[in-house]
């Protein structure tokens, strides 16, 4: 299994408007281009999920970030900084994506991430990576690849050939963070 190939290979599917099947640093999901709403909403349909219930979006580091956030709280980068396990800070006022990725009271869900597969395609991509469980709405979270219903395989445009035989840890902590500092923990 060559990385680079995958990352290829998965580049010139999202580059099209397609969506992707792969592992992250937590669960396996469902990714797409962040900027492009046509492909956002293509993982909305294949969920079954309505689109006010919003997805979040990968990112690769600091200057990802600054594209799609002007403010980013100083709390945020503690956070990321001494966060042990994949965390997910929810951020107001986003910009530079998708209008269908962004909640309905303006903010959006990221996670930095070091994951190598995700971190190298969103350096080609040079644009975030949405991420989404790969379920359908309403089902349990999988957490490894052999519990992926079948109907969400056939329905993405491609699926990343690369880590089928792990476990995944759980889904990642989510923090909610406002323009004026309050911090609030959503799922721990």
């Amino acid at each position: 299994m060559d990385i680079n190939l995958e990352i290829q290979k998965a580049f010139e599917v999202i580059q099209q408007g397609g969506i992707i099947l792969y592992p992250t640093d937590t669960v396996w999901g469902i990714g797409c281009d962040a900027t492009n709403a046509e492909a956002v909403a293509k993982i909305y349909k294949l969920k079954q999920r309505a689109e006010t219930q919003s997805m979040i979006c990968l990112m690769n580091g600091e200057k990802m970030m600054y594209n799609v956030f002007k403010d980013i709280p100083e709390v945020a980068w503690q956070i990321i900084d001494l966060s042990e396990k994949p965390t997910t800070l929810i951020l107001d006022k986003p910009r530079n994506v998708a209008a269908n990725l962004i909640a309905t009271d303006n903010t959006l869900g990221i996670r930095i991430v070091k994951e190598p597969f995700c971190f190298k395609l969103m350096e080609k991509m040079r644009k975030p990576l949405v991420s989404t469980s790969a379920n359908i709405s309403g089902q349990p979270t999988p957490i490894a690849f052999k519990d992926i219903s079948p109907e969400i395989i056939k329905g993405v445009d491609y699926v990343v050939n690369l880590h089928r035989e792990k476990i995944a840890g759980k889904p990642s902590t989510i923090i909610k963070l406002t323009s004026d500092s309050q911090v609030k923990v959503i799922r721990k």
